[in-house]
């Protein structure tokens, strides 16, 4: 289960990972209230400083990507890293010397997610050059078991820290785990790396990646995954809030329930996948999906808040063993020149579908009722993965492809 650890840089990697992860929710936390007390619990500016967070993603990830294949990875995730930190800490300054104002919080939300657009595919990438090809899909479940721990402890953590000591001093420990991050990178043995060859800097590489995906029939599929079901699927941050105050009549401490449920059955998903030995299976990633769906679905049908709360433990799994299986699914079946730039696409089809996924889930929400989101988002993501399906076999079927050498020269490949 714990393979990876056995690796020295990945246990340097993945010591760092745990006390930073922690510092970036208990940041998310303390920034969402610092701008509800700037703004005297605007909503629409809670949502603004969101955006500004996030949105890079859409502009920059898919250029993280091609950094990461020209550049020495470990290098640029120090850099990257620092600079998060100097954010966090520039922050958590203002704050506690009480001149930060709003405009000064977006700002660095901005920022932020500038730094945080270059770093995942950087870091995601970085991942094989750790453990080498053997232990991918291992390291991958380990970094989703880190995260969702993280996402457990975290913002308790902020929650009574915000009470105890205010929302600065919870900016200015963040800035401080980023330390551990940095010191594990810097400690590394980098004749134990597993490195890639870099891509000489030239003009096209981003499309002459966007053509090698295109070319590759189940890359279109595993990716059209990741895009469809975290669009209707996987938006958890508006579902369950809606779930729990417009169906339940809940308060926030029941949205806050709902989301730890979430993340106990992630956990166990997490903890599920690094059990798994050898590299993942398309049919897991399309399987995972179809149940992740149906789990959705039955989950906003539940009758009261107590069956709804016990259903998403088991969504946490699916969602869990969805991701990484895609994940790992996608690393390991590219060519290592190329594997930065194809992270880059991939984290852009993760991450940025959000802000598509949201408005459209917030309309099903206003017209239907508040269980819309999760009933209709868990059937769209089943017919999704029925009919990426459907054309994946249709596709290798058509044009002088033998659909079954095809399967089992895929099979081969994945082990």
């Amino acid at each position: 289960m714990f393979a990876s650890l056995r690796v020295p840089n990945y246990r340097l990697f993945a010591g760092g990972q745990v006390v930073s992860l922690i510092g970036t929710w208990m940041q998310r936390v303390a920034q969402d209230w610092l701008v509800l007390d700037l703004s005297g619990g605007s909503a629409t500016a809670l949502g603004i400083a969101a955006a500004l967070q996030f949105s890079p993603t859409l502009a920059l990830s898919l250029w993280g990507g091609v950094l990461a294949d020209r550049v020495d990875k470990r290098r640029m995730l120090i850099a990257v890293q620092v600079a998060m930190g100097l954010c966090a800490l520039v922050l958590g300054l203002a704050d506690v010397s009480g001149v930060v104002t709003l405009w000064q919080v977006y700002l660095l939300c901005l920022l932020l997610g500038c730094f945080s657009a270059l770093d995942v595919p950087v870091r995601q990438a970085f991942v094989s050059e750790l453990v080498g090809p053997g232990q991918v899909g291992n390291a991958v479940a380990l970094n989703s078991l880190t995260f969702n721990l993280a996402r457990i402890v975290g913002p308790s953590v902020a929650g009574l820290l915000i009470v105890a000591v205010g929302t600065g001093w919870v900016f200015l420990i963040n800035a401080a785990s980023f330390v551990g991050v940095v010191a594990g990178l810097l400690l590394m043995n980098q004749a134990g790396l597993f490195r890639s060859e870099r891509v000489p800097r030239g003009s096209g590489q981003l499309r002459e990646g966007l053509r090698y995906v295109r070319g590759r029939p189940d890359l279109v599929a595993v990716l059209t995954l990741v895009f469809l079901v975290s669009t209707f699927g996987i938006n958890f941050y508006m579902t369950l809030a809606l779930l729990a105050r417009n169906v339940f009549g809940r308060g926030a401490e029941a949205y806050g329930l709902l989301t730890t449920l979430l993340a106990v059955g992630s956990v166990i998903g997490a903890t599920l996948a690094a059990r798994r030995a050898g590299r993942p299976r398309l049919r897991l990633v399309v399987g995972s999906g179809l149940v992740f769906g149906v789990l959705v679905t039955a989950a906003g049908l539940m009758p009261t808040y107590l069956a709804a709360g016990i259903a998403l433990v088991p969504v946490g799994v699916a969602a869990l063993t969805f991701t990484t299986a895609a994940n790992a699914t996608v690393q390991l079946s590219v060519d290592p020149t190329m594997r930065g730039r194809v992270m880059g696409l991939y984290i852009l089809l993760f991450l940025g579908s959000t802000p598509l996924g949201a408005p459209l889930l917030g309309v099903l929400a206003e017209r239907l009722g508040g269980r819309a989101p999760l009933v209709v988002g868990g059937a769209v993501t089943v017919v999704s993965v029925l009919v990426v399906g459907a054309l994946l076999l249709r596709r290798c079927g058509a044009g002088g492809w033998n659909p079954i050498g095809w399967v089992r020269a895929l099979r081969t490949e994945q082990g």
